[in-house]
């Protein structure tokens, strides 16, 4: 296991380190990494990891979440408004319709697998925008118009939305019926983890405001939380809860009380994910079925830019009636683009449920991991400047 902790980290660092230097996004050296020395190619990585996989990319993600709460100003949220909540739900749902649409005509699926694959790749990658989001509130761009803050607010309950949807279209692929609470359970789980996560957020200050501790035992603290928080959701499903949202309005909660003591936090996150970001690229390299990245063909590469035309309409429509312009309407179409965490976790579920489109669904997803997220990390990075406004002091 150690051996390949150390590959991990080296080859990630490494290949990172190149694609910086070409200015390529690093994450996008990260997935090559992991696709190198992954069990589909060298397989350099313990199958003891590669059994954790998926829980190592949840801890990386609750770090993500975690540093957005802490870096988000609840004013500057509100001032996003309509757009902010537009933006959890409209863009995945154009996706979908999208992939029902074109999925039939490419692939020639039927509409309800279409629908199952859409569902998979609908989902936005909080891993590989939250961290870009966060970089430009802390340099100003955007922030004035609620840029970053509306998209990192979208990008978080996106995924509560597309998984319920995932799960309502195999269900019915497997014969069940549709059942209404599962749709009532989004708004409930939303506001359930919005709720949760600033009670939980003010316990810890009064707790870090009367004791005197050091600081990486603070960051400990709210680890452990996090961790608790993440638990309740997987172990009790019966309970209409998002963790991963209560998680980031627990960060909210600090920062709205005590800005001082959530950027001294933050720094401490920032380091964290550091080390936590090669863990979660290189593993989501790692998943990648090379083989059935190859068998995928020009078609299933053409069916993932069709459909991101379509979520890139349903942000359109989402900032309509805004005082954003073209270039920042254009910024936040770009910016809500990638695919990586979801698709990985979720991709493999179809052909595990003997679903007839479980092997297109695996191999879609696939493509969509290599295509969209060093393609949508790489249209942030080169258009953030110039296409958004910086505000000249950033706090």
């Amino acid at each position: 296991m150690l051996f390949s902790i150390a590959v991990i980290l080296l080859s990630g660092l490494f290949l990172g380190f190149l694609c910086k230097k070409i200015n390529f996004p690093s994450l996008f050296g990260m997935i090559i990494a992991g696709v190198i020395i992954g069990p589909y190619c060298l397989n350099l990585i313990d199958s003891s990891i590669l059994n954790l996989s998926t829980e190592i990319r949840r801890i990386a993600l609750i770090i993500i979440l975690i540093r957005a709460g802490l870096k988000l100003n609840f004013s500057d949220l509100r001032k996003v408004g309509r757009p902010a909540i537009l933006m959890c739900f409209l863009p995945a749902c154009f996706e979908i319709l999208g992939m029902v649409i074109l999925a039939p005509l490419l692939l020639g699926m039927n509409r309800l697998d279409a629908a199952i694959l859409g569902a998979v790749i609908g989902a936005v990658s909080p891993a590989v925008v939250v961290p870009r989001m966060i970089k430009l509130i802390d340099k100003g761009y955007g922030v004035n118009k609620g840029i970053p803050q509306m998209i990192l607010a979208g990008a978080s309950v996106d995924d509560v939305f597309v998984i319920v949807m995932f799960t309502t279209f195999t269900g019915l692929a497997q014969g069940q019926e549709v059942s209404a609470m599962a749709f009532l359970n989004i708004p409930i789980s939303i506001i359930l983890g919005i709720g949760v996560g600033f009670l939980v957020g003010f316990l810890p200050y009064k707790y870090f405001s009367k004791i005197k501790m050091p600081l990486v035992i603070r960051t400990m603290i709210m680890l452990a939380i996090s961790f608790g928080l993440s638990t309740i959701e997987t172990h009790y499903p019966v309970i209409p809860f998002a963790s991963l949202i209560a998680i980031m309005a627990m960060g909210m909660a600090i920062k709205k009380s005590d800005s001082t003591m959530a950027v001294n936090l933050s720094g401490q996150f920032d380091k964290i994910w550091a080390f936590a970001e090669i863990f979660l690229f290189v593993l989501v390299g790692a998943s990648v079925a090379i083989d059935h990245a190859k068998d995928a063909g020009l078609k299933a590469i053409a069916l993932i830019l069709l459909v991101l035309l379509f979520r890139m309409l349903g942000v359109f429509f989402c900032l309509l009636g805004t005082k954003l312009n073209f270039k920042e309407r254009i910024f936040s179409m770009i910016a809500y683009t990638p695919k990586a965490t979801v698709q990985a976790a979720i991709g493999g579920l179809p052909l595990a449920m003997g679903l007839a489109c479980g092997e297109v669904v695996l191999t879609v997803s696939v493509v969509a991991i290599l295509l969209t997220a060093p393609l949508g990390a790489f249209g942030i990075d080169l258009t953030y400047a110039s296409f958004l406004e910086k505000r000249e002091n950033p706090s």
